[in-house]
């Protein structure tokens, strides 16, 4: 059974975990110091705490679940990581899947499959630091155009393993503080609530990683429930719809749960969202070339986008070896953005990082798996 992640802590629960083993209340706060403040996860290394208490520690607490299996780096400077966990989430994942070899300890070598691999990244330019986390291992949705769904779901991340996603990227060299996080890696962050929720919470927390909720943003493929139930988290974090259609029945063709909600009941949510808690909505919308990239695509998204408080943000499709999709052509990108400007619609077009690397949601595992 594995000993409780350090990620998993708050300075309550750790108090409460050290004092059945003897250990004084304090010690989980100057812990989690060294560990976020200072990113020391040994225990040995923590200097400020007594030998006895050191050994202790390293016997209740798990200081670190996740092993890097491989690190990218693209030539803007994105990073990404492949993050092997030490077991399945899924009582039914196969371990006979495929597996990829890792070094292990004294030259030995041990396998990891991928089924317990997830993937993140961080994102540079010069105003800020931005960690794309997963939620989930694998994806329910099932995308037709992402790699994340292609082996369907194989559990949800725990708490302290979304968390230690961000930690793993804020130690990378040259990275620094994180300024940002957005959950728009592996998963549906909706489908995996809770610990979502109470990531975010050590996230933020002036103990933990100390990033503002405002820098925080949750992208959801769309459940209007789970967008209504959020609308009463605590903490003002960004909310960004994965839209990626004009109507239904295009996004039908490319989202698989597109049958169980309309963009008009995700509307509906989306407004809730914001009479309550007054920040506006991002609508993410991937452009597939020759699929939803043209202008009566654009002139349908005018209406979405001016029905609430909102800004769209168009993404340029990184092509995933396998699947039948393609980039839009530059010039149809333009194209689109102005039509959408022209009708007075707030609409970006996001830059296009780690081309040179599988830097797309799910591709590095799914090209592992190939290979």
């Amino acid at each position: 059974m594995l000993r409780p992640s350090v990620f998993d802590l708050t300075p309550d629960s750790f108090a409460e975990l050290g004092a059945a083993r003897g250990l004084p209340a304090y010690l989980g706060k100057q812990v989690l110091e060294w560990v976020y403040q200072k990113g020391v996860v040994d225990p040995a290394a923590m200097t400020n705490l007594s030998k006895d208490n050191r050994a202790k520690l390293a016997d209740i607490v798990d200081f670190g679940q996740g092993t890097v299996i491989e690190q990218q780096v693209a030539s803007d400077g994105t990073l990404k990581l492949l993050v092997g966990w030490p077991d399945s989430l899924n009582p039914a994942a196969r371990d006979d899947a495929v597996s990829l070899p890792i070094a292990g300890p004294k030259g030995t070598i041990s396998s990891i499959p991928s089924s317990r691999q997830t993937e993140c990244v961080m994102i540079p330019n010069p105003e800020r630091r931005t960690a794309c986390l997963s939620s989930q291992i694998g994806c329910p949705v099932g995308c037709a155009f992402c790699a994340s769904g292609l082996g369907g779901l194989d559990g949800n991340l725990t708490t302290g393993r979304i968390v230690e996603q961000a930690w793993k990227l804020a130690q990378l060299p040259g990275v620094g503080r994180i300024s940002h996080v957005v959950f728009m890696g592996m998963g549906e962050p909706l489908a995996n609530f809770a610990n979502v929720l109470d990531a975010i919470r050590t996230i933020n927390a002036p103990w933990g990683m100390g990033i503002s909720a405002r820098r925080i943003t949750i992208s959801t493929v769309g459940l209007p429930a789970a967008i209504k139930k959020l609308c009463d988290f605590e903490l003002p974090v960004t909310l960004a719809l994965s839209l990626h259609a004009p109507n239904d029945e295009l996004r039908r063709q490319i989202i698989p749960w597109a049958e169980y909600a309309t963009i008009a009941e995700l509307l509906d949510a989306c407004h809730e969202w914001f009479e309550k808690t007054g920040r506006e909505i991002t609508l993410e919308y991937i452009m597939l070339g020759g699929f939803n990239d043209q202008p009566e695509h654009a002139k349908e998204l005018i209406k979405v986008a001016k029905s609430i408080r909102a800004n769209v943000n168009l993404i340029r499709y990184n092509e995933v070896k396998g699947v039948p999709f393609s980039r839009p052509a530059t010039d149809d990108v333009l194209v689109f953005q102005e039509i959408l400007r022209d009708k007075g619609v707030n609409v970006h077009i996001r830059s296009s990082r780690g081309r040179d690397i599988a830097a797309a949601c799910g591709q590095l595992r799914h090209e592992k798996a190939r290979s």
